[in-house]
């Protein structure tokens, strides 16, 4: 209310001065006056009339500026018609006039109109910038330092443009307002204190500037004081040790630690970097590397535990400052134990070789055990394998005695492999292992032992001198001179046939290689078994020795021919010139026998005329003879037993057959090759009574037993020829009963005697009695000798005494010391391949057949084809030499029951006859 009075009041002055004044007119208005508001009676003042206002045409003229009132049209008032702002209008200047022309038209006059706009305080001060940024070195800046600062403006004038200031509160800074007049003011920022960057890094206070104007207004600007860095702190670990435990096993590039410094200081001042300045020990210096950057420290090498463990690492820190700062730590480092250490053993002391006497508790080495590691994983466990014969006795720690458990044998095992094995107590556990050779020494513990305790030796009859017959060998397990063994023969021996001769004379033995030699050729119709000892001496202190008996078996050889035996009265003639060349070489020998006898027209088939008789002074398949009938060839009168070699008529007998017939009989062996004998036999054929009175002339002249045969020569000496036949009839019944008694108590004897061991070898001797349709009679445990009458199939006595094959190369039986035979030996030969009613045969009979039989001829059974081995076991070759003995004896024997056989047909029949 009070301002539009003072405005009235201005407009009343100017309007007396403006009619003192000769037509001008001055108003006042304040600036920012509404739109509207009546500034002055422009029509008035001017003295119109207000009905004239129109007529007149009363209007405003600015002049170069946007007038910012007008005339109102219907009052004649000057009114605002837009914003006045004297601060856009006139700026700093003061008084603020406009100059206004106001035209009037009949007449046409000018007034010049004036109009002050005064200020009001519309304007609060103004910083040139709301916000201004100082920066302030912390430490190099002293208290007391001035900044200077722009002040505030205020586009108001007068009291409203007087500024006053103010800082806000702060213990660092203060205000310094200089005024160098009335308008002008000059503003300073003080230091008061010190700055640390590090407490308050950045300080912001609030200047304010308020004006003189009622109400005042003020305007701010916001100081923004950054403390420049300055380093002035030393980098700082987190800790200042750091502990760290690590396993030995850690691998290369394993994080050991990270440490961490801190520098409150900025930029460069507080970038860091790490080092390792030392470590403790100096050998670990290369196993870790540190990051300078990050300060990761790696681990860069292999950990031991057992070398080191505990490392000391000194790291420093130093920033970037000029000058740099540094701070510093410890990394203490424990390195955790792993069982990564084997036991280890070391031999201290070996005592070999070991004598196999050596006692039991006997110390053979001495043994250190130790582990590396600590704890559980440094604690040994010993054991020796294998647990025998040798053992562990632990004497203080860590070390172990290897003593003998057992007692040694040499010739067992010669050198032991020993471990001893060691285990710590790791998890898992580690183990580790020595080896040790024991060698045994060797002491004479053993004698030599021969592989059999009987050896059979074969060889054959007529063999060449210095043939070696067998090779023997006697193991001694012991070694050097101990094992080394010379071979002898021991005197004493006892052989079939061999008479009082000593062995040496047949054989010899080489003394280094056990060889045995024949001195001499055998002949098995000399000397069928040689059995003597052979001694095998080491060369040890004491010496030792060991025996082996060798039972030498000749093996007969074809080497005589078929005999035909002479007369019993061993008269002169044709009889004793048929033995010449029997003993010759030739596969066949023939000698002239002249025989005959009679025989009566008539006589039915089947009539034995006569028998021819023949020996062979080998045995077995070379004693077996055959009987062949080779003239007349085709359909004759007679014919011969193939195996009994009697005579009979093959049909009745007729006169147109002639007074006389005569037959030439072939006597051969089955040897090989096969050797022979013939005779010749003369029949001469009659009426009954002419025959019967022949054959008894015969008999009265010549005392034969045998009807129808009779000598070429005549029968003188009879009488003489009887008398020698009851002679040997009774020195041959004595002889066959003393033989038969001997062989039983042999036998007896062989039975319950101590056996030293059960050998192989050829069986006892066996009889076989061959008829003429081929049957054979066996025995194993006696020998038979049949006798058969007059009229039957009679059967000759055959002796098979223990033949064998040759060898095909070499000695019979030989021994190697490389695979020393069993004790228990088999001799190879043939089996009988015999009927069913004679399967149950021994084996033993293939050894007396060493080349396969064909049957008799006759057509009955005969022996069959030999095979396989003998079972000879069963038998005791004691015996054996007994009953080959006995064979070969009663092989004559039976020549002379033959002839009392035959003395007592001759007695019977009125008629002899005689086969030699």
């Amino acid at each position: 209310m009070g301002v539009c009075a003072r405005a009235l009041l201005r407009v009343l002055v100017l309007q007396a001065a403006w009619a003192l004044g000769g037509g001008q007119v001055r108003y006042s208005v304040p600036e920012e006056a509404k739109a509207g508001t009546v500034v002055g009676r422009l029509a008035q003042d001017l003295g119109l009339e207000a009905g004239e206002l129109e007529a007149r045409r009363l209007r405003l003229v600015a002049k170069g500026r946007r007038a910012s009132v007008e005339v109102s049209g219907a009052s004649g008032a000057l009114v605002v018609s837009s914003r006045l702002d004297r601060e856009e209008l006139c700026g700093k200047s003061a008084p603020c006039a406009l100059r206004l022309e106001v035209l009037v038209e009949r007449p046409l006059r000018v007034f010049h109109v004036e109009l002050e706009v005064t200020d009001i305080n519309d304007n609060a001060p103004l910083f040139p910038a709301a916000r201004k940024n100082l920066s302030v070195a912390e430490s190099l800046t002293l208290p007391g330092s001035r900044f200077p600062l722009e002040g505030a403006s205020d586009a108001d004038i007068g009291a409203n443009a007087q500024l006053s200031y103010k800082l806000s509160p702060s213990e660092h800074f203060a205000l310094e307002v200089k005024s160098a007049d009335e308008n002008r003011k000059s503003l300073f920022l003080v230091l008061s204190k010190a700055l640390d960057r590090e407490a308050m890094p950045v300080h912001r206070l609030l200047l304010t500037a308020s004006d003189g104007g009622r109400p005042s207004l003020s305007g701010t600007m916001e100081l923004v004081i950054s403390v420049l860095d300055v380093n002035d702190n030393a980098p700082e670990f987190n800790q200042s040790i750091y502990k760290v435990q690590l396993a030995e096993s850690a691998a290369e590039g394993t994080l050991v630690v990270r440490v961490r410094a801190t520098d409150p200081d900025e930029g460069m001042n507080s970038q860091v970097a790490y080092t390792v300045n030392n470590v403790i020990p100096a050998s670990g210096k290369d196993l870790f590397v540190l990051d300078s950057s990050t300060g990761e420290m790696k681990l860069a090498g292999p950990l031991d535990f057992e070398d080191v463990c505990l490392y000391e690492i000194q790291v420093e820190a130093k920033d970037r400052g000029a000058p740099p700062l540094s701070g510093h730590c410890s990394v203490e480092l424990e390195v955790v134990d792993v069982n990564d250490n084997a036991p280890e053993v070391w031999v201290t002391s070996l005592s070999v070789p070991v004598p196999e006497d050596a006692a039991v508790g006997t110390v053979v080495a001495l043994l250190s055990v130790s582990d590396r590691d600590s704890g559980a994983n440094g604690r040994v466990r010993c054991a020796v394998w294998p647990p025998a014969p040798f053992g562990l006795v632990a004497t203080f720690e860590g070390s172990y005695s290897l003593v003998l458990r057992e007692a040694l044998d040499r010739e067992r095992v010669a050198e032991y492999e020993v471990e001893v094995r060691a285990e710590d107590g790791g998890a898992p556990p580690l183990r580790a292992s020595r080896g040790l050779r024991v060698p045994v020494s060797d002491v004479n513990d053993n004698a030599p032992a021969f592989a059999q305790a009987v050896y059979t030796v074969l060889a054959r009859e007529n063999n060449a001198a210095g043939a070696e017959l067998a090779r023997l060998w006697a193991r001694d397990p012991d070694e050097a001179g101990n094992g080394r063994v010379s071979y002898s023969v021991a005197e004493g021996g006892a052989g079939a046939g061999a008479g009082s001769r000593s062995v040496s004379s047949y054989v010899s033995v080489d003394a280094e290689s056990g060889r045995l030699w024949a001195l001499q050729p055998f002949d098995y119709e000399e000397l069928q078994v040689l059995q003597f000892e052979v001694r095998a001496v080491d060369a040890g202190e004491p010496a030792l020795c060991g025996n082996a008996t060798v039972q030498l078996f000749v093996v007969d050889e074809n080497d005589n021919a078929p005999a035909l035996l002479p007369p019993a009265g061993g008269g002169a003639g044709p009889w004793a010139g048929g033995a010449a060349g029997s003993s010759s070489s030739s596969s066949s020998s023939s000698s002239a026998w002249s025989l005959w006898a009679w025989a009566a027209w008539g006589s039915p088939a089947g009539q034995v005329v006569a028998k021819i008789r023949a020996v062979d002074a080998d045995s077995g398949y070379n004693a077996w003879l055959r009987y062949e009938l080779r003239e007349p060839r085709g359909k004759g009168a007679f014919r011969v037993g193939l195996y009994s070699g009697e005579v009979s008529t093959a049909r009745a007998l007729e006169e147109a057959d002639g007074p006389r017939q005569t037959l030439l009989i072939v006597v051969r062996d089955h040897g090989e090759p096969a050797r022979s004998a013939t005779a010749t036999l003369s029949v001469s054929l009659g009426e009954g009574a002419e025959a019967a009175l022949a054959a008894a002339g015969a008999g009265a002249g010549s005392g034969s037993s045998v009807s129808g045969l009779r000598p070429a020569a005549g029968a003188e000496g009879g009488a003489a020829a009887a008398a020698a036949t009851n002679v040997w009839l009774v020195v041959a019944i004595c002889a066959v009963s003393s033989v038969f008694l001997l062989a039983v108590v042999l036998y007896g004897a062989s039975r319950w005697a101590p056996r030293a061991a059960v050998l192989s070898g050829p069986g006892p001797a066996t009889l076989v009695c061959a008829s003429e349709v081929g049957s054979w009679s066996y025995s194993q445990r006696q020998s038979r000798s049949l006798c058969v009458a007059d009229g039957a199939g009679k059967s000759d006595l055959m002796v098979f005494s223990p033949n064998f094959p040759p060898p095909a190369a070499g000695p019979a039986a030989k021994e190697t010391p490389q695979d020393p035979p069993a004790l228990l030996d088999t001799v190879s030969g043939t089996f009988f391949s015999t009927p069913s009613h004679l399967r149950g045969l021994p084996e033993t009979l293939s050894q007396f057949f060493p080349v396969p039989l064909e049957p008799p001829l006759g057509g009955g059974l005969g022996p069959g084809r030999l095979r396989g081995a003998g079972a000879c076991q069963a038998f005791d070759l004691r015996l054996l030499a007994a009953m080959s003995v006995v064979s070969a004896f009663a092989c004559k024997c039976a020549q002379l029951s033959e002839l009392m056989c035959a003395l007592r047909r001759s007695l019977t029949s009125g008629a002899w006859g005689l086969v030699g």
